[in-house]
C-alpha cells in the first residue's frame, strides 16, 4: 500500500531541464567553453558532479563556487518563464484531495528547488521538499530518498517515487522505494495513479 509520493521535480512536473541546459551553457560560454548537443548529458546530475565533469576544459583560475553560483543566477533568472507539465498538477491536487502526503525530491540546490516549487503555482500541496544542500549525498544516492521516507515516517516500501532520469531511479530503488519513470511513459500521470492504486 502506497501511503506517499515523493516526486522528483526538473523533468518530472516541471519542463525545466531546457532551462538548466541553457543555463550551463551560457556560463559555459563565458569562460570560452563550447558545449554543444548537451540533451541528456547531464539529466539528473548535481551541478557539484558537473562541475567535475568539466573542470579539465574550464580554466584554472575559476573557482567552483563562483561557478556554480553564475549557474544557479542564470537559471533563477529564467525560472518564472517555466510551467508545469501538463496534467501534473491535477494529479498532484488529486493525491491531495486522497489525503496522500507528498513532497519533493531533488538533486538541485535549494535555490532552484525554491524557483521551481515557484513556477509550479502548487508548492502548497507538498509537505516538504529536500534538495541536495539538505543531504550529505546526492542522487545516486539512497541518502534524498532515505531522508524523505523517515520526514514521512513511513517504511520506503510505502512510499512511491516518481523520476525521470536513471540517476533518480537508482537512488529511490537503493533506498528500497518503488519507482515510476515518467519519462518512460511520456508524462503520463495515470501510470503514477496506477502504481499508487488511487
Amino acid at each position: 500500500m502506497i501511503g506517499a509520493i515523493a516526486w522528483d521535480i526538473d523533468g518530472t512536473l516541471i519542463d525545466s531541464e531546457p532551462t538548466h541546459q541553457a543555463a550551463l551553457t551560457a556560463v559555459c560560454a563565458r569562460y570560452g567553453v563550447n558545449l554543444p548537443n548537451l540533451e541528456n548529458v547531464f539529466t539528473g546530475i548535481a551541478l557539484e558532479d558537473v562541475w567535475t565533469a568539466l573542470r579539465p576544459r574550464l580554466p584554472e583560475s575559476l573557482e567552483r563556487d563562483a561557478w556554480l553560483e553564475e549557474i544557479v543566477d542564470a537559471y533563477v533568472e529564467m525560472a518564472p518563464a517555466l510551467r508545469p507539465f501538463a496534467g501534473a498538477r491535477k494529479t498532484v491536487e488529486d493525491f491531495a484531495r486522497s489525503g496522500r502526503p507528498q513532497a519533493c525530491v531533488s538533486n538541485s540546490g535549494r535555490r532552484i528547488v525554491d524557483a521551481n516549487l515557484a513556477a509550479l503555482g502548487f508548492a502548497d500541496l507538498f509537505q516538504f521538499s529536500i534538495s541536495r544542500n539538505d543531504v550529505a549525498n546526492g542522487k545516486p544516492h539512497p541518502e534524498p530518498y532515505s531522508q524523505a521516507c523517515e520526514r514521512f515516517g513511513l517504511a520506503p516500501a510505502a512510499v512511491l517515487a516518481v523520476e525521470d532520469s536513471a540517476v533518480g531511479a537508482a537512488a529511490a530503488v537503493a533506498a528500497g522505494l518503488a519507482v515510476v519513470r515518467i519519462d518512460e511513459r511520456r508524462w503520463d500521470y495515470a501510470a503514477v495513479v496506477e502504481a499508487v492504486g488511487a
